[in-house]
């Protein structure tokens, strides 16, 4: 993409609350959501297509503090803040759809045994227009694995470890699936033009 046309943006946290990781405490346990919006973010920015605006409240006031302390001549430079701030076209946030992990073992004839731990996660992306409220989603389903061979000769009461990084890599996958039909669902509306 040759970014004639990038479109200002504001990237908000993961719709992942308290309430939810109540009522699904492995979420929480497995720390699902974790860095999502940054990976989403970073992935954005690849594609050449948005300028990024900022979220953080405490970022915002600081911007102000410094406009004002440049307007009272207090700082070596001159800021000028006012006219030059670009607002987000759109607001950006991901929810968790769903999660999963589940086992799957092969017991084979010459005693050796393969088990399998698969973590799913589903992710939607959203892209809410701050004029008119309407929403651009797509939605992605990342997947990854970790495999444990054992012999007959091996302790088989041991259970498979929850791997860490198969929550980061299929994050990763989700995000990308989403994040692409996103992009190409704003082609077709002619908000990109390729």
């Amino acid at each position: 993409y040759d970014g004639a046309v990038q479109i200002p943006i504001q990237v908000l946290k993961i719709g992942i609350n308290e309430e939810l990781y109540e009522m699904y405490p492995e979420l929480k346990d497995k720390r699902v959501g974790l860095g999502v919006a940054n990976v989403v973010l970073e992935y954005l920015e690849y594609t050449n297509r948005f300028i990024f605006t900022e979220e953080k409240e405490d970022i915002k006031q600081r911007m102000i503090a410094q406009d004002k302390a440049s307007d009272k001549g207090i700082s070596q430079n001159k800021i000028d803040v006012k006219g030059n701030v670009i607002l987000a076209k759109y607001f950006c946030y991901i929810e968790v759809y769903d999660f999963s992990v589940s086992e799957d073992e092969v017991v084979k004839i010459d005693g050796k045994q393969t088990v399998t731990q698969t973590t799913r996660l589903g992710l939607q992306v959203k892209f809410v227009d701050a004029e008119t409220g309407q929403v651009i989603m797509g939605s992605g389903l990342g997947e990854a694995s970790t495999v444990k061979m054992t012999t007959i000769l091996d302790d088989v009461t041991d259970e498979v470890k929850f791997n860490q990084s198969t929550i980061g890599i299929s994050t990763k996958k989700a995000l990308e699936t989403a994040s692409s039909r996103i992009v190409s669902r704003m082609i077709a509306k002619g908000i990109f033009t390729h």
